[in-house]
């Protein structure tokens, strides 16, 4: 039986995907797995026996990505489990942006008296705003999110253009053939009159949009930010905004300086926060992780490769290790010396990370384990597993 510790509430949809026969939820502090939400681990010691984290959401900000790295451990994330909630409150933005609803409906709940239709219709002036149709939106990041804004925008009559100089495949397949393609992401930011983010935060894009890139921007252009606080440099915004340099900033992610301000908009990280969405992310959440510990499976994760093979021997060697020459003749070689027959093997690598999986005829429980644990004592080799298959 695999021990699972959750952290932050998941979704009871999610957490079904684990039958009870197979996984003890929260009965270890030594966890094989995790899955959690928000809660931040950074400073958080795992067991040894700890293998994978699975983050029901897309951003990995609060997992020490490194170290579990180094420890062996897998990190999953879900991406696309939320998307549709976070597409829907950037279009609602979008709408926010050209129409002061807002401010007019506060505006209407101060008026008073019997002649309150004759108020309306004689002050509604000042909150005329103007249309999408026709303008033109920036996406710069066309992942699952960033593909469904471009596609929905277009269809709202907008004219959009996207930049990602890494979209997948299945992504290219799925966005608008009207959707404009940007080989340079300066062409965003000085033709766009709005430009939403969608790309994760790292050491690269960390205040991808600041001053340099709001100075080619146009005097009323408008920001969108529901990615990540750390993608946008807030300071640059507001001596923009204060110099009439930039339209309107709207963002989810609330800082006090952004506080205050007519021409900032800020929702309280609102944007995977749909019932839907919480129930698709424990789902993938949950489900991930289970693949990993019972097949050695790896989809989703941040930290290492994607690999998937169909388990149909005896048992299996999975074997997370550095990238680094011979590794693949290393682990054949450490086999082939107990006289134990390669089925099949696959190996994927990622950065300075690899993985690899070894099917085996071979049925001798004991004679594996000990293969698995001369493995693991050579260099660069971070966890070696063996899996049985039920």
């Amino acid at each position: 039986m695999f021990q699972i510790q959750t952290f932050n509430a998941i979704a009871p949809e999610g957490m079904a995907r684990l039958a009870e026969d197979q996984f003890g939820i929260n009965q270890s502090d030594t966890p094989d797995g995790i899955i959690l939400r928000s809660k931040k681990l950074h400073d958080h010691k795992f067991a040894k026996n700890t293998l994978a984290i699975a983050r029901a959401g897309a951003g990995t900000n609060n997992i020490p990505v490194d170290r579990c790295t180094e420890e062996g451990i897998v990190v999953f994330n879900t991406p696309g489990a939320n998307a549709n909630a976070v597409k829907e409150l950037v279009l609602a933005s979008l709408l926010l942006a050209v129409r002061p609803v807002l401010s007019g409906s506060n505006w209407v709940q101060t008026l008073s008296g019997d002649n309150v239709d004759e108020q309306v219709e004689a002050n509604k002036k000042q909150f005329a705003g103007v249309e999408l149709e026709g303008q033109k939106l920036g996406v710069i990041g066309l992942g699952a999110i960033g593909a469904m804004v471009a596609n929905d925008a277009y269809r709202l009559g907008m004219e959009v253009t996207g930049y990602d100089p890494y979209v997948s495949v299945d992504t290219a397949w799925s966005i608008s053939r009207r959707v404009k393609r940007a080989t340079d992401i300066n062409e965003i930011f000085e033709n766009c009159d709005f430009i939403t983010i969608h790309v994760p935060l790292n050491d690269k894009t960390k205040n991808m949009i600041a001053k340099e890139q709001i100075d080619r921007m146009k005097p009323n252009a408008v920001i969108l930010n529901f990615a990540r606080g750390g993608l946008v440099n807030s300071q640059d915004v507001l001596d923009a905004l204060e110099a009439n340099e930039l339209g309107r900033y709207i963002t989810d992610f609330v800082e006090p300086k952004l506080l205050h301000n007519k021409r900032v908009l800020v929702t309280p990280h609102l944007g995977a926060s749909t019932a839907e969405a919480e129930v698709n992310s424990a789902k993938m959440a949950a489900q991930t992780l289970k693949d990993f510990l019972e097949t050695g499976e790896i989809k989703n994760s941040v930290n290492f490769p994607t690999v998937e093979m169909a388990f149909n021997s005896p048992f299996r060697f999975t074997v997370l290790h550095r990238n680094v020459p011979n590794m693949l003749s290393q682990i054949s070689s450490e086999i082939a010396a107990f006289d134990i027959n390669i089925e099949t093997m696959i190996n994927r690598s990622k950065g300075d990370y690899a993985y690899t999986i070894v099917d085996v005829s071979e049925e001798d429980e004991d004679k594996l384990k000990d293969v698995a644990q001369k493995l693991e004592s050579e260099p660069n080799m971070l966890r070696v597993r063996l899996l049985k298959n039920q």
